[in-house]
């Protein structure tokens, strides 16, 4: 039984078999392929996680050098904050020695800034992010688009102020403009050995999401975050690396590590193809040994192809003609099969010339068999032919008219057995009778005999195509001479047309035939003998009709007398089976199927 655990080509069981000895080979391979791509991801890991932070350097610096600011100045804004002028001169000293600041002030509890560094006294109390400070004072890095003193965005670094006693009296603020953030090249930063084909992008948050800076600014920044994550998710996490869609639909690499402790966080990305080297396909190890084992595989499918399966189909195609009949071999050629391979061919071709030589001669036993049985057809004609030239001569002796009457009688009996062995000899087999070409000899002898001058008929046949077996075929013969010589000696018409005889032979069902002989006759009393019921062709017609083993039916309408004899036709076979059971059919004659023909003569 075949199925897809078990193929039928035996190319493909030999694959399968070899795929199924290389898969402990396969098992360990991709192991270590497995082992191998996990190294290799690590090390991308730490080479993605470098590449970040070696673009959030010069950033991470500016971010602390302005939060540590931010807490030395409120540590030092006490003793000055009672002179502003005083102390708007430090604030302005401190904001030309470090270049990238826009804006420093300290913001009393009042939230009317008097000391600042470009002099200008302001009112924060209308401020969100100074309520906040206030109502929470602790150090902190907000974005504020819109500066109070600039006018754009800056990035805010705020810190509280207390006194010695740890009252809040405001806090300190250093503003750093996002222009100057945006205008650092990362472009030459990175890892030589990622082969990127881009810059990083590199993006800053706090840990309540919201976006500090952006390399490519901060309109663009949205888009470049992984979708389906939130900033605040991602700050809880240690530095790691991720592969995953953007906001923009890009697949994009991310890079994730703390710039501030809790506070400030820095993610990197790229999009999928930016290493060369780290994912591609053609250097993965998991590709060498998938294309050995297609390698493996195809090599045996054709060497299985080239020494034996092409051999094995031509084989089949031999044997496949000489099964249809075709007896010649000679186009077997099996010189490059491997020797297996040739000794069946080679025992195939003996066993071809055995097979050949055993039906040439079963062919000739069957024709001499036909030819002795023709002869013996032949000489029973011949034979009863000459016992009716006997009884022919033995009539002319003969002066009394009754019993020349009956010899000529039994004279037409004999004469119609040897119509029916001659119809034998011309159609005899050795199982079967064409039973059209017998019977259509058999009516046309008995009308020859018993028609003549001034006695003529109209007469139609119709006879099936019908094999019949020999014990079948000799006593329908025998019914239909018998059933014929009387429509001929009864048939009749009460006008001067010609009188009509019918016969024919129709299957009836798979199994069934039907014989049916109608004549017309004269009205009024039939012109037979008072016992016709006991005459010798009745009982002749009712033998005959028990060794066929069928049904008779005889009646009369419309002026037309009409016998009908059904009967099964039996198959082929039985003949052939009581041969082999009793090879002398003949019967004895002192049986009772004797007595039942002979009885009435």
């Amino acid at each position: 039984m075949t199925s897809w655990f078990f193929p039928e080509k035996l190319g493909v069981r030999i694959a399968y078999a070899l795929a199924i000895a290389l898969l402990p080979l396969g098992i360990i391979s991709g192991l270590q392929s497995k082992s191998l791509m996990d190294e290799a991801r690590a090390r991308s890991t730490a080479a993605l996680l470098g590449e970040t932070l070696l673009a959030a350097i010069s950033e991470r610096q500016l971010i602390w050098g302005a939060r540590v600011s931010a807490q030395a100045l409120a540590h030092t804004i006490i003793g000055l904050q009672d002179d502003p002028a005083e102390c708007s001169a430090a604030l302005r000293e401190l904001l030309e020695r470090f270049d990238g600041y826009s804006y420093i002030a300290y913001i009393p509890v009042s939230g009317l800034a008097r000391c600042t560094s470009d002099g200008v006294d302001r009112d924060y109390t209308q401020r969100e992010r100074f309520r906040q400070m206030i109502a929470d004072p602790k150090p902190d890095t907000v974005v504020i688009r819109d500066g109070l003193a600039s006018g754009t965005s800056v990035l805010a670094f705020g810190h509280p102020v207390r006194d010695a006693a740890g009252v809040n009296l405001g806090y300190v603020s250093i503003s750093m403009p996002h222009s100057v953030l945006e205008s650092r090249d990362i472009s030459q930063t990175g890892v030589q050995d990622l082969n990127l084909l881009e810059p990083i992008t590199l993006i800053t948050f706090d840990a309540e999401g919201e976006i500090l800076t952006s390399s490519t600014g901060l309109d663009t920044a949205p888009g470049l975050l992984p979708r389906n994550r939130a900033l605040t998710e991602l700050g809880r996490d240690t530095a790691r690396t991720f592969s995953a869609t953007s906001i923009n639909g890009d697949e994009r690499l991310f890079a994730v590590f703390p710039l501030v402790d809790d506070e400030i966080y820095a993610i990197g990305s790229w999009p999928v193809y930016v290493a060369r080297d780290t994912f591609n396909l053609w250097v993965s190890p998991y590709f060498w040994p998938a294309m050995m084992c297609l390698a493996s595989l195809l090599v045996a499918i054709l060497a299985t192809e080239r020494l034996v399966t092409r051999h094995i189909r031509t084989l089949r195609r031999s044997i496949t003609t000489f099964a249809t009949g075709n007896n010649r071999t000679d186009e077997l050629d099996m010189r490059d099969a491997p020797v297996e391979l040739r000794d069946m061919a080679e025992s195939y071709l003996k066993m071809t010339d055995t097979i050949l030589h055993d039906e040439a001669e079963l062919e000739n036993m069957v024709h001499q068999r036909e030819v002795l049985l023709r002869e013996v057809h032949h000489r029973v004609k011949n034979n009863l032919q000459l016992i009716s030239s006997i009884i022919n001569m033995q009539m002319r002796r003969m002066q009394n008219p009754e019993l020349r009457v009956m010899m000529k009688g039994l004279q037409d009996r004999v004469m119609s057995l040897a119509t029916i062995h001659r119809g034998l000899y011309q159609t005899s087999g050795l199982a079967d009778v064409r039973a059209d070409e017998l019977l259509s000899d058999i009516v046309r002898q008995i009308l020859k005999m018993t028609t003549g001058p001034g006695r003529g008929f109209d007469v139609s046949t119709h006879f099936d195509d019908l094999n019949l077996t020999p014990d079948q075929a000799v006593p329908l013969s025998l019914l239909l001479t018998e059933a014929l010589t009387n429509a001929v000696k009864h048939a009749g018409s009460d006008t001067a047309v010609q009188p009509a005889i019918s016969i024919s032979l129709r299957r009836d069902g798979a199994t069934t035939a039907v014989l049916t002989i109608s004549n017309m006759v004269k009205s009024g009393p039939a012109a037979t003998d008072p016992d016709q019921g006991n005459s010798l062709g009745t009982k002749l017609l009712i033998a005959f009709g028990q060794q066929l083993g069928a049904e008779s039916l005889a009646s009369t309408a419309d002026g037309v007398y009409t016998l009908q004899v059904r009967f099964t036709v039996r198959e082929l076979t039985e003949a052939e089976a009581r041969r082999a059971k009793d090879p002398d059919p003949d019967p004895d004659p002192d049986s009772d199927q004797v007595d039942q023909i002979d009885s009435p003569v």
